[in-house]
């Protein structure tokens, strides 16, 4: 299991492109709480998937879940630190952030 600590930088811009996949919070919880459910459940991957003109064509590891995955948010001045815990590989945490988040978000450290 790894743990990622990411960073958004201005939570207010911490939006994808996509607002039916999108976070919807503006506090360290509500974002905390709205990444690990993209984690652990198949919901937003389930969404994006609809979205797409071939969607048996996906790769299936952009499908895999965590049902252990763990986030923690932490209020940090004007930022928002995130702290997640998965057995999901960076690629997988990488794409359900862009479809949360789009680029407004920033990688600080990994742990193995």
């Amino acid at each position: 299991m790894a743990t990622f600590h990411l960073r958004l930088p201005d939570p207010a811009k911490a939006r994808g492109t996509e607002a039916s996949l999108s976070f919807h919070s503006h506090g360290a919880d509500g974002f905390a709480e709205e990444l690990q459910q993209a984690l652990a459940t198949p919901t937003l991957f389930e969404r994006w998937r609809e979205m797409q003109d071939e969607p048996d064509e996906i790769e299936p590891e952009l499908a895999e879940i965590d049902p252990q995955a763990e986030v923690e948010g932490e209020q940090a001045d004007l930022s928002i630190l995130l702290r997640v815990r998965t057995r999901l590989s960076s690629r997988v945490l990488r794409q359900r952030l862009r479809w949360l988040a789009g680029s407004h978000w920033e990688l600080r450290d990994v742990r193995e």
